[in-house]
């Protein structure tokens, strides 16, 4: 007879099974820790510090701030479980901001909030959890786990204009194996606030985070200028055949797709950026018809299905190419050694770099893995040296073709 599982699939009482939860201050992880205390679960909360606070303790929409460590330990004497914050202020400079800014000055646009995930909550967390003898991490993610009969499974949330499976898209198995995130299952945020009204917390009415939670005002430029003083020094801006048709004030200011705030009088049509050269510090403009895009080159895969990721044949998803577009259907190529190749059913525009790639079952919610996008150059040039890294972004020449 098989035994009976707790709510967080372990055949143990609640009280027996100790959940880690990490707390940013906001209201859906203050929502997990509350509603698993209450269901008697051994709940530990984690906050961690990731950056110096003193310019962010007032302000709103971030996590992790000064503010944010107040409320989430609000929450925990509340409900009377252990809280603490850890600093890790220094692994966050180095492993996302550092990343972040670098990148940019690369001609890239970086996810910090993947990295993050990645680098800091479901890989350095999570150890810490492993070490306070915990079954579980916790998270406020608006995700869905299940358990499949070959793997663990990552699903979209029921929610769809809460779901956040874009960012986790780098989850490992043996990561997805030791989260949880109780949200997923939820009809609406609306659900989860009325469980902060329900339990008495002062974060019920707390907005969302909606910003990168290091940039002040959401002024990135600023903070890539201070890391990266050159940065921000100007040059041409030039269209697809290399004609000069005025200047800028420094590549990290541009993204592709921008059209705004480029500073071009006297056009006939409206131009967007189409590429970013920093080797050169030149931004390449044209019409939008220069910014559609068929074929997207990846490299840094994980994979979350079922069979291996081969590369000796292609297979049909859909894929999101940012968080804020709907799926679209395509075809995938696995090149091997982490790279493939995305060939889109119907053109997308302003497809950029350093961007993820995300994989959707095509008829259901499961995530199935993804990529992050990559110049095609780069990717020819690893097939022909055996290989690329892991990592995102390109520690040479960074100039785009």
């Amino acid at each position: 007879m098989n035994a009976v599982r707790n709510s967080l699939g372990f055949c143990k009482p609640t009280a027996d099974t100790r959940v880690v939860v990490a707390m940013s201050g906001g209201v859906d992880s203050s929502v997990v820790a509350a509603h698993l205390h209450r269901q008697g679960y051994d709940v530990v909360g984690i906050t961690l510090q990731l950056y110096n606070h003193g310019a962010m303790v007032r302000r709103q929409g971030t996590c992790c701030a000064g503010a944010d460590i107040h409320d989430a330990r609000q929450t925990a004497d509340k409900c009377g479980f252990p809280h603490y914050v850890l600093d890790y202020e220094s692994r966050f400079k180095r492993k996302v901001i550092d990343d972040f800014a670098d990148s940019y000055v690369a001609g890239y646009t970086p996810v910090p909030c993947i990295r993050c995930n990645q680098r800091i909550k479901f890989s350095e967390l999570l150890d810490m959890a492993i070490e306070l003898d915990a079954d579980c991490l916790a998270t406020g993610h608006y995700v869905q786990r299940f358990e499949g009969r070959h793997v663990d499974e990552l699903h979209c949330a029921v929610d769809p204009s809460k779901d956040q499976s874009y960012f986790l898209f780098a989850t490992t198995f043996r990561q997805l194996e030791f989260l949880r995130f109780p949200l997923g299952s939820l009809p609406t945020k609306e659900a989860t606030r009325r469980l902060a009204r329900k339990y008495g917390l002062s974060v019920a009415g707390k907005p969302d985070s909606q910003d990168i939670c290091f940039v002040t005002d959401g002024k990135y430029g600023e903070l890539i200028e201070r890391l990266h003083p050159k940065a921000a020094e100007p040059g041409e801006i030039i269209d697809s055949s290399g004609k000069v048709l005025g200047t800028h004030r420094g590549v990290v200011h541009y993204t592709v797709g921008q059209r705004r705030r480029l500073g071009i009088g006297g056009l006939t049509e409206p131009l967007y950026v189409v590429r970013i050269k920093p080797s050169t510090r030149q931004i390449v403009v044209g019409p939008k018809s220069e910014l559609a895009c068929r074929d997207i080159y990846l490299r840094g895969v994980n994979w979350l299905g079922d069979q291996p990721f081969q590369s000796s044949k292609s297979w049909t998803a859909n894929v999101r190419i940012r968080s804020t577009r709907p799926p679209a259907r395509a075809e995938i190529f696995p090149f091997g050694n982490g790279t493939a190749k995305v060939r889109l059913f119907e053109p997308e525009e302003a497809v950029a770099p350093g961007q993820a790639c995300v994989f959707y079952e095509v008829n259901g919610s499961r995530v199935l893995g993804g990529g992050w996008i990559e110049r095609k150059d780069r990717i020819e040039l690893a097939g022909s040296q055996g290989g690329l890294n892991s990592e995102p972004f390109p520690t040479g020449d960074a100039s785009r073709k």
